[in-house]
């Protein structure tokens, strides 16, 4: 143990110092927004934007990037977020698969997200797929990226509801092209069965990535080390392994208190109809807004909106985990390519996001523990978008990140 003390009033060497302001800002809007919900919603809708709060803080001290961790594998076959996500699809079909089939857990009646899978989700999917890696964010990562200070992520943030309004619109269309019907894969082959399959096939893709990766760099690459706090649990950074299965239960979690999982991206096209709803146009008529679920939503306020609530939640949940992390310090000059590319990657997830039933996290994550067939189609889909969107890259003078090649 050295003999040297660190300089008065600095942190010791190697730690980093927390940001009281914004941590005080977001714990205590997070605390009031609770409040406010239990007394004017249900004590359930303040539940869940806790859980909103404790996802953004997952997220953001696992570093646990769903873009990152494709554009690494696709350009330098580096899979150790590939693999996270894994663990965190074993996790969450080991807890989903088995309160699906009963249809209820602890009492309330729950039920997955499960889709068609057809033209609409291959597309969307597609776009989406591209529109990660051009936005630089997913729908989770653009939500935590930007409670964590990012200001290029508030354009792609505007982006992506910009497009979710406009897929809206187009939705009738989309819906209308060939698709399967919903298929659940607990329902049809039963609980052991699906487990099994979808358990194996995690296995194949996570091995897969080892191959890949010690053929790429002769052994697995070592994710390189970050500034820590006496208390990394706190403060992080967290493993991401331990943030796959945190995810996992916090998804679990909401489909406890919500009826169904985690979803994102809805609440942004209900976000865009509310504020063009607001300028005079008259959102009403257009179908995928004049009945059911989507009209309710509509005329309702945002509080009473479940995706909504987690959604702040989740920004709030980062900007506290940012300022414990002693990194809440946007930037607020961005290159004009990486503003265009934001622009034009915000407004492909937010249409692809519609067209495919979900994003990363609705249609991806809760698809597949769904037990949803499309949560597959998407999968392979925004994969394959990936691919271009990675190379494209550049082009907007944005980095693709590769390690050296050490052959050992």
């Amino acid at each position: 143990m050295s003999s040297i003390s660190p300089t008065a009033g600095q942190p010791p060497r190697g730690l980093v110092p927390i940001n009281p302001k914004p941590l005080g800002i977001a714990v205590l809007l997070v605390a009031l927004g609770a409040v406010y919900l239990a007394q004017t919603v249900s004590i359930r809708q303040a539940a869940l934007y806790v859980v909103g709060a404790l996802l953004g803080v997952t997220l953001y001290h696992a570093a646990f990037g769903f873009t990152s961790a494709w554009r690494v594998f696709i350009a330098d076959g580096r899979g150790a977020g590939l693999r996270a996500q894994m663990v965190m699809l074993a996790v969450g079909v080991m807890l989903f698969f088995p309160a699906l089939s009963a249809g209820t857990l602890f009492g309330q009646p729950v039920a997955g997200l499960v889709s068609p899978a057809g033209t609409s989700v291959i597309v969307g999917a597609f776009i989406f797929g591209v529109g990660m890696q051009l936005g630089g964010g997913c729908a989770s990562g653009t939500l935590y990226t930007v409670g964590g200070g990012s200001t290029r992520m508030v354009i792609t943030l505007i982006g992506f509801i910009v497009g979710s309004v406009i897929a809206t619109a187009h939705m009738p269309f989309w819906t209308s092209m060939p698709q399967l019907a919903p298929l659940s894969l607990v329902r049809t082959l039963g609980v052991g069965t699906a487990l099994v399959l979808n358990l194996l096939v995690f296995a194949g893709i996570a091995a897969l990535t080892v191959i890949i990766e010690k053929r790429r760099h002769g052994r697995l690459v070592n994710e390189p080390a970050r500034a820590t706090h006496a208390s990394p649990w706190l403060h992080g950074p967290w493993p991401l392994v331990a943030g796959a299965v945190a995810l996992a239960v916090l998804n679990f979690a909401t489909l406890a208190l919500a009826g169904r999982p985690w979803g994102v991206t809805s609440a942004f096209a209900l976000w865009g109809a509310k504020g063009a709803a607001a300028l005079g146009v008259d959102i009403a008529s257009w179908k995928y807004w004049s009945a059911g679920p989507n009209a309710a939503a509509l005329s309702a306020p945002l509080s009473f909106d479940v995706t909504t609530v987690m959604d702040i939640g989740i920004v709030l949940g980062a900007m506290a985990a940012a300022a414990l992390a002693g990194r809440y310090a946007p930037v607020w000059r961005i290159p004009m390519r990486s503003i265009v590319a934001a622009v034009v990657g915000g407004l492909m997830l937010g249409y692809g996001a519609r067209l495919a039933y979900g994003c990363n996290i609705g249609a991806y994550f809760s698809g597949i523990v769904s037990g949803s067939i499309h949560g597959w189609l998407w999968l392979v889909c925004a994969f394959a978008g990936n691919v271009l969107g990675t190379r494209l890259r550049p082009l907007f003078g944005l980095e693709v990140e590769r390690v050296q090649n050490t052959g050992c």
